[in-house]
């Protein structure tokens, strides 16, 4: 399998393979117990030996009850010792960049070599909710960017506090975000119709400049992954999700998660089935054996250099079994890169 960088040095690499949480409600249950399983799904992820464990920044959202990342991640890697943890990110419309900066060297210095700093530009969920944030409509994400890092790194007028080494940067990209990663020398994580374009990624490489933490581009694939032992078990596993981003079409709220079983298609419309198709359609679902190649594919399509997977589901020990099936896949999803990209960013 060949990636689609000209002129790369081919030398054989392991896709590192991570979790994005984003503390999924679920009906029934409090938002504190939605909490609570992301610490524990946590804690399961590092016994499986995945790389990264990050988590979700969303304001008013009935289905998710994390708002607070910094709060959130400081948690996990409290109970955890090995496996990164980050934000999956920070919205930087929502933040001063000199209290996210604070924020994450402290969780460095606590937690040092575990901390990544990933950032967003996405505003509130509703009107509402922007109102509620005081979020600016002026896109500076650029410049925030920069400020930010200038912070972690103690090149600003104003030293933030603690001093410590800054953690990683990662930008939650699609085509504007692309271009800002790529003229600060940043790691990128992509996800939805990126993954259908090359273009995108092929301008980030083409324009990357390299920066004394990143000298070469790092691209992490994020989108939904479900193992199960056959394919309509996992088909079921990604149903509960697949019905909330419908729900949340036609109602305007993102709801909590319902059991499979309690999902009854007869009453669907057919726009409502048409979108749990599609949804369903972009979640790489089926057993390890028919996952491993269209993740593969994905690989090679994109040249990534690692994949997030942001599985959810209602019932948590099936998401559990889940977690394990794909984390089994590490060592058997590779490709060819460049020497040394997969070390720039822990």
């Amino acid at each position: 399998m060949t990636r689609n960088m000209p002129d790369a040095p081919a030398v054989v690499l392991a896709v590192l393979l991570s979790l994005l949480d984003r503390s999924r409600t679920r009906s029934g249950t409090d938002d504190a117990s939605a909490l609570r399983h992301t610490v524990e799904r946590a804690v399961h992820a590092e016994k499986t030996g995945l790389h990264r464990f990050w988590v979700a920044e969303h304001h008013g959202v009935p289905g998710i009850a994390s708002g607070a990342p910094a709060v959130l991640a400081a948690a996990v890697a409290s109970h955890t010792s090995r496996i990164r943890v980050g934000s999956g990110g920070v919205m930087l419309p929502n933040h001063q960049p000199l209290i996210v900066a604070e924020q994450f060297l402290m969780l460095e210095s606590l937690f040092p070599g575990r901390i990544d700093l990933g950032v967003g530009r996405s505003l509130g969920f509703t009107e509402p909710v922007r109102a509620a944030l005081r979020s600016a409509h002026a896109d500076t994400f650029d410049t925030d960017i920069a400020e930010l890092r200038s912070y972690l790194d103690g090149s600003a007028s104003v030293t933030a506090r603690p001093v410590a080494a800054p953690p990683p940067v990662f930008v939650l990209a699609t085509g504007a975000g692309l271009e800002v990663a790529a003229r600060a020398g940043l790691p990128v994580v992509v996800g939805g119709p990126v993954l259908h374009k090359t273009d995108p990624l092929a301008m980030y490489r083409k324009s990357f400049r390299p920066s004394p933490a990143n000298p070469e581009p790092y691209v992490i694939i994020s989108l939904d992954v479900t193992i199960a032992a056959d394919t309509a078990d996992a088909r079921r596993l990604a149903l509960p999700e697949a019905w909330a981003m419908a729900r949340s079409r036609r109602e305007g709220e993102f709801p909590a998660l319902e059991p499979a079983s309690a999902i009854d298609d007869s009453q669907w419309t057919p726009r409502t089935r048409g979108r749990i198709e599609d949804s369903l359609a972009s979640t790489i679902l089926g057993t390890a054996g028919e996952v491993r190649p269209r993740l593969e594919e994905l690989i090679d399509r994109t040249g990534a250099n690692e994949i997030m997977a942001s599985t959810s589901t209602y019932d948590r020990a099936e998401l559990f079994d889940a977690d394990a099936a794909f984390a089994q896949l590490a060592g058997l999803l590779g490709s060819t890169g460049v020497v040394g990209s997969t070390g720039a960013v822990g």
